[in-house]
C-alpha cells in the first residue's frame, strides 16, 4: 500500500519539476523594436496668445560690457565710496588735505576716512604747513585745523608775530604705545593721534611747547585750549616718553572720559641750587667775634716744666703682649 501511495505522487509531482527546470531563453532588449500599444496620435501644442498692440513695450536688461578679446575675464571696477560728511565739510578753504585710500595694517593698524594733512588755511587766506605732511583720520584732522585756525593763530597774535609752520613730530605709525614691544595699539596706529613739538612763526622764531624757557603764559594758553578740544593731551610730567613733544588724539572713551596731564614747569634757577643765596644788601651786619693777639694766647698757655718732661722721656715703653702659642696635638 506504501508503494502505491508513492508512486501516485511522483506521478503527480514529476511534471511540475520538469517545468521548473526548463531553462528561460535570455532576455534581449535591443534584438527587435518594441511593439506599441494601440495607435499613436498626434496632439497639438497650444502656443501662447499673441501680446497686444495697445500693451507697453517690455523693458530689454541692459547688456553687460563684454571683455574684449585683448582683455580676456576684465571685470568692471567698482563704484568709489562716497564721500563722508567730514570730506565734505573739510574744504580748501579749511584745510590742504587731499583724501588717499584705506589702510588695512597688521593687528588692527590703519584706518578709514583718511587724509593727508598738508596746511591749514587761516581765514585771511594764509597757510601755515604742516612739515612734515600728517596722515590723519578726517575727523582729526579737522580739529587741528579747527585748533590752529581759533586758538593757536591769536596766542601768535598776543607775540606781536604770526603762525607760519607746525612741527609734526609723529602722526600715523603702526605701533603699539610708546614704542613698547607687546603694548595695546596706540592711536598713532589708527592714524588718530599728532604729536606736536613747536610753533614756527614768520620770523623764524620757533615756540617749543616742552621749553621752560618759553613764557608760562604761552605754555599756558596752549595746554589750556588743547586739553578743551582733544580728549588726550599728554605732556612733561604725564611719563617719560612725552618730555619733549605733546600728544594730542581724539580717542572716544565711555562716558566722555578726557585725559589732560601736562605740566608747566617753571624755568630752572641760574644758580646752582647747592650754593648759598647771595646776602640781600639791606639785610644788617653780621656780629664779628673780636680776634685774640698772639701775645695774650702766650700769656695765657701755662708753661711746660721741664723735669715732667725728661721723667717722662725716661719712663720704658710698654711691653707688647705676647701671642698665646697654640699647643701641638
Amino acid at each position: 500500500m506504501v508503494t502505491a501511495a508513492a508512486l501516485i505522487l511522483s506521478i503527480a509531482v514529476g511534471p511540475a519539476v520538469a517545468r521548473e527546470a526548463r531553462p528561460f531563453p535570455p532576455l534581449d532588449l535591443f534584438a527587435g523594436k518594441p511593439k506599441l500599444r494601440g495607435t499613436l496620435r498626434h496632439v497639438a501644442i497650444p502656443l501662447p496668445r499673441p501680446r497686444p498692440a495697445e500693451a507697453p513695450k517690455a523693458e530689454e536688461p541692459e547688456a553687460a560690457e563684454k571683455p574684449s578679446a585683448g582683455e580676456p575675464g576684465k571685470t568692471a571696477e567698482p563704484a568709489p565710496p562716497q564721500p563722508s560728511a567730514c570730506r565734505l565739510a573739510l574744504t580748501e578753504e579749511i584745510a590742504i588735505a587731499p583724501s588717499i585710500p584705506d589702510i588695512k595694517g597688521p593687528g588692527g593698524c590703519g584706518g578709514e576716512d583718511l587724509v593727508r594733512l598738508e596746511a591749514v588755511v587761516l581765514p585771511d587766506k594764509r597757510k601755515v604747513a604742516v612739515k612734515p605732511a600728517a596722515v590723519l583720520r578726517c575727523k582729526m584732522a579737522t580739529a587741528i585745523a579747527d585748533w590752529i585756525r581759533s586758538d593757536i593763530v591769536p596766542i601768535a597774535a598776543r607775540l606781536g608775530s604770526q603762525l607760519s609752520d607746525l612741527d609734526n613730530f609723529d602722526s600715523y605709525e603702526c605701533r603699539g604705545r610708546n614704542r613698547v614691544a607687546g603694548a595695546q595699539l596706540s592711536e598713532h596706529g589708527r592714524a588718530n593721534a599728532l604729536d606736536v613739538r613747536a610753533f614756527k612763526l614768520v620770523g623764524g622764531k620757533s615756540i617749543y611747547l616742552t621749553d621752560r624757557t618759553v613764557a608760562r603764559e604761552v605754555r599756558e594758553s596752549v595746554l589750556h585750549s588743547a586739553c578743551a578740544r582733544f580728549s588726550t593731551v599728554l605732556g612733561p610730567g604725564s611719563d617719560w616718553y612725552h618730555e619733549d613733544h605733546i600728544h594730542l588724539d581724539v580717542s572716544e572713551r565711555r562716558n566722555n572720559y578726557r585725559i589732560c596731564q601736562w605740566n608747566v614747569w617753571d624755568p630752572l634757577p641760574q644758580v646752582a641750587p647747592l650754593l648759598p643765596a647771595e646776602r640781600p644788601t639791606e639785610a644788617p651786619q653780621r656780629e664779628v667775634a673780636a680776634k685774640s693777639d698772639g701775645k695774650s694766647d702766650a700769656a695765657t698757655k701755662p708753661e711746660a716744666n721741664p723735669n715732667q718732661e725728661e721723667a717722662e722721656e725716661d719712663k720704658p715703653a710698654p711691653a707688647k703682649p705676647k701671642k698665646p702659642t697654640k699647643k701641638r696635638r
